[in-house]
């Protein structure tokens, strides 16, 4: 569009609450003026869409290729934590991701990881302590600290954790929290410490809890967990206090949309597109002190032109005044980046994984079973009679109770076992190295042979997800600390979508198996869950 450009449509002030026809003047990436004109397109100039968390390593994508599929949606921006690739790289893995989204015209605000590890109950591939996280939060490129998962820390006042919450303080950055189920004085202590924002929250009346004592509410619509249905109320509600994110976002949803459709979807409930707005829009701007303005005269020129305030579909996107996207197309260019990773697991056999009963938590002759929830990542805890073969724990297809593994993928150890209902397979394993947040292996299948297979497929590629059932194997590497593609975002998107449908093809009725598998071995969400140091007691936060 060159230096200078003029485009006009319906003009959306989101705070005054008021719409008219307007033309908008950018010269040299800032917007010199918004003059109101008599007539003007039926298209709605509105400010671009920020992700207030997400995980970008989750898409399986590199930040500037994440960008790319972003836009087309009218995503300007995101809240970004690196916890994922820092738990394998380390502050070099953050970097990583800093370095990478420079490159590309959009807007990523990284975060200072909190909790690496995020317990003393798994091995990660790296730690950053409080003096690491000090140095992180002076950094110009570090816009908050990011989710402090470690609450029992916070209420403890445990004193490493309180050194990143003070650092934060003294610079005037930030704090995410992360915080789900907590209520009542325990959450009330928890805000107390100066966390300002949630996204972990799955009912109207947690949500309510912690809006009631200051707490920011994310409302979360991801691959895995989705909390809209249940707090979209909030919106309309507490229009000051709501963000809307994805946390975790697979290529193949990012695809399909993204803060975009979470504000098509507000409205057919009949939330007003203005408060909508202000979610999308202007309270991360607000809360996270962005420097990339409002759509107003002076600002830099990040906005979108949308073809109506129902189905949000996004015409065109400018980030600084260049046409990044148009009706679907994206125009940022392809970087060529190199992998960085830290991997080191040696393949495994059908007898590594073998577990006799009376090496396995029990009860009065009944297993410990984790049980998955779709769309959630909070499992429950279930004592079921256990499936025996020669005196070995073995799945169980006719009442889904299929063997679970994690496997260190830093150092040689032994695989751990557990056990799982509601992944649906009758035959066949899916394994994976994106298992939040220490990312070792993972893997879950029906008989050991297939476990084993799906298992070693992925160490072969020093990092990646794959499928087997009886007939055929799939495997996608993701060389990229184990979590991230370096290929073409579509391609990436395409390729995963094989192996999900595979997947689901050995008899899940899950909408992302893949995906809530990763959660599986998240021991800061209850109730059940595995780690590479053994099965973990959500509820009393220890091993069993």
């Amino acid at each position: 569009m060159g230096n200078s450009f003029s485009i006009s449509g319906q003009y959306v002030d989101i705070l005054k609450k008021h719409i008219y026809p307007a033309t908008i003047t950018v010269q040299d990436g800032i917007i010199q003026s918004i003059e109101s004109t008599i007539d003007a397109p039926l298209q709605y100039l509105v400010p671009g869409f920020i992700d207030a968390h997400v995980h970008i390593e989750s898409s399986m994508l590199i930040p500037s290729s994440f960008a790319r599929i972003a836009v087309t949606h009218g995503t300007i921006g995101t809240i970004s934590d690196p916890h994922e690739i820092a738990n394998v790289c380390g502050i070099e893995g953050v970097q990583y991701m800093i370095d990478n989204g420079k490159k590309v015209p959009f807007h990523f605000f990284f975060g200072a990881p909190s909790c690496v590890p995020a317990t003393i109950f798994e091995t990660a591939g790296a730690a950053i302590n409080s003096d690491q996280v000090s140095s992180l939060l002076a950094n110009p490129d570090i816009y908050y600290l990011s989710e402090m998962m470690n609450f029992p820390g916070v209420l403890l006042k445990d004193e490493e954790v309180m050194k990143k919450i003070r650092a934060a303080h003294k610079i005037g950055k930030p704090i995410d929290g992360h915080a789900p189920g907590l209520r009542g004085e325990d959450a009330k202590r928890y805000i107390e410490a100066g966390i300002s924002t949630d996204h972990e929250c799955f009912t109207l009346e947690e949500a309510l809890d912690k809006l009631q004592h200051g707490m920011k509410i994310l409302i979360r619509e991801g691959s895995a967990a989705k909390n809209f249905e249940a707090l979209y109320e909030l919106i309309e509600d507490h229009p000051s206090m709501i963000m809307l994110c994805s946390d975790d976002k697979h290529p193949d949803s990012l695809v399909e949309g993204h803060i975009n459709s979470l504000c098509a979807r507000a409205v057919t409930k009949g939330i007003d597109p203005m408060f909508v707005l202000r979610a999308a829009c202007i309270n991360p701007v607000d809360h996270y002190k962005l420097p990339i303005g409002k759509m107003r005269v002076g600002d830099s020129a990040n906005f979108i032109v949308v073809e109506d305030l129902i189905s949000f579909k996004v015409k065109q996107t400018y980030i600084k005044g260049e046409l990044v996207a148009e009706n679907g197309k994206s125009f940022i260019k392809e970087i060529k980046e190199k992998a960085i990773n830290k991997f080191d697991a040696a393949a495994i056999q059908e007898k590594d994984i073998q577990i006799s009963l009376n090496e396995y938590p029990q009860d009065k002759g009944k297993i410990a079973v984790i049980e998955a929830i779709d769309g959630q990542l909070i499992t429950n805890k279930l004592w079921l009679s256990p499936k025996l073969a020669a005196d070995k724990i073995i799945s169980n297809t006719e009442s889904d109770i299929l063997k679970m593994v994690v496997y260190n993928r830093y150092y040689a150890a032994p695989p751990k076992i557990a056990f799982i209902k509601n992944f649906g397979f009758k035959n066949g394993a899916i394994a994976s190295t994106v298992a939040h947040d220490s990312h070792n292996i993972i893997a879950v299948g029906v008989s050991d042979a297939d476990i084993v297979r799906a298992i070693n497929l992925v160490i072969q590629e020093q990092g990646g997800i794959s499928c087997v059932n009886d007939n055929a194997t799939k495997v996608m590497g993701l060389p990229v600390a184990g979590l991230m593609s370096l290929e073409d975002p579509y391609k990436v998107a395409a390729d995963y979508t094989q192996v999900d449908i595979m997947a689901k093809g050995l008899g899940s009725k899950l909408g992302s198996p893949f995906m809530t598998l990763s959660f599986m071995a998240l021991l800061v969400i209850p109730h059940l869950k595995l780690s590479d140091k053994g099965l973990f007691d959500g509820d009393h936060f220890k091993l069993f």
